[in-house]
């Protein structure tokens, strides 16, 4: 009937396709227990294959099925300790036979994780298909609802981190335009851009973007907290030309690891509105929204955050004029690729986006040109992309 004489094999019920088959691992070192429930399973009308294992280390190699049936008393492995090693395995459902009539042995199986448990001796054929059917649907209704707790729970940890990463521009000043955007990545998981905006109780405008390396939670955690820190620091009356200074110092005590490094471009908006100091620290150079669209000089630039050369940061101070709009943003927008050509946006390409937006006299530049960047690339973009408007005068 069958080879019991092969350490593992496989028994097949003659009823319906394998793609319809339940997928049965019976561990079990006596050849008669083994044989009486090869042939319950049969009798039930299951559609079932069943693999034999006898150890535990055997059983291991074969927990690529349905439902696990488990005796306690096996060479390598005896009471819960058997149990134990399956699920640290990542063993589905677990039926435990237990010769023990009356014990308590079974109970604390599943206490311990186990789906149910059946006493040797005393199970026919109803009662061992209903178990493993039981079983299986449990075990999986087990699974839907820890995936569903984790997607809830990475639901809120994004929107703590997205409160984090994107706030609400602080601004008071009803002239004064402040247009900002995000939009994550391909995965639809934030980075570790950031922006804010703040103006101070003199009148100046602080605006800033930020750009953590990486991608993932760690890196979008770290940016959120360079955000927070800017803020405050904003707030506390720092001058701009020490906040970056101060920002690496949070910057090297907070990363997980040493090469991280953030690069940012920050402005300092007058409060009189006529001129601008820009901060550059390894970051995209700002534009001049036209049209036509210019880049800011990047006569200032240093070096990014937490990179260990020398240098710092110096403002380059520029004249604005009585009516002006700069755009800062994050590298995303530019290393997209354009579709079918194989090359990126780049800054070039960024400023023609920027003058065709503008042409076409949108009333968010911001969204239109996150819109047309991604109509170039054919989909989202694969990095997160973060851009920020301050306008006056318009």
């Amino acid at each position: 009937m069958t080879d019991i004489a092969r350490s593992t094999y496989e028994v097949v019920s003659p009823a319906g396709p394998l793609d319809r088959t339940m997928r049965v691992l019976l561990v079990e070192d006596d050849d008669g227990d083994a044989l009486l429930v090869e042939e319950s399973l049969l009798d039930a009308g299951l559609d079932v294959r069943i693999v034999r294992a006898r150890t535990i280390r055997e059983a291991l190699e074969h927990l690529d099925v349905d439902c696990v049936l488990l005796d306690l008393g096996l060479p390598d492995a005896m009471g819960l300790d058997a149990l134990d090693r399956l699920l640290a395995a990542g063993a589905p459902a677990v039926v435990v036979l237990t010769g023990l009539a009356g014990s308590d042995l079974g109970l604390e199986a599943v206490s311990c994780g186990a789906q149910d448990y059946l006493v040797k001796g005393e199970v026919d054929g109803s009662t061992l298909g209903r178990a493993v059917r039981y079983a299986v649907q449990r075990r999986r209704l087990e699974v839907t609802d820890r995936a569903l707790y984790r997607s809830l729970v990475r639901a809120e940890e994004t929107n703590r981190l997205e409160r984090a990463l994107l706030p609400t521009p602080a601004v008071r000043d009803p002239r004064l335009e402040v247009r900002v955007g995000y939009r994550a990545g391909r995965e639809g998981l934030l980075g570790g851009d950031f922006y804010d905006v703040v103006e101070r109780p003199d009148g100046s405008v602080l605006g800033l973007v930020g750009d953590v390396c990486g991608h993932g939670p760690d890196e979008a955690a770290l940016g959120a907290t360079l955000r927070t820190a800017w803020r405050t620091l904003v707030l506390a009356g720092i001058a701009a030309a020490d906040m970056l200074g101060l920002l690496e110092r949070v910057l090297v005590a907070e990363r997980a690891r040493p090469e991280i490094f953030t690069t940012v471009a920050m402005v300092e908006i007058a409060p009189d509105r006529a001129s601008v100091d820009l901060y550059l620290a390894g970051h995209p150079v700002p534009l001049l929204l036209g049209p036509p669209t210019l880049l800011l000089p990047p006569t200032g630039r240093g070096r990014a955050l937490g990179i260990p050369v020398p240098g710092g940061w110096s403002p380059t101070r520029i004249e604005l004029g009585a009516s002006w709009r700069l755009m800062l943003y994050t590298d995303g927008v530019i290393e997209a690729t354009v579709l079918g050509s194989g090359g990126r946006v780049g800054k070039d390409g960024l400023l023609t986006v920027v003058d065709a937006a503008l042409e076409r006299g949108v009333p968010d530049v911001v969204d239109e040109v996150l819109r047309d960047v991604r109509a170039l690339h054919g989909g989202e973009l694969v990095d997160d992309t973060a851009v920020v408007v301050l306008g006056w005068g318009r």
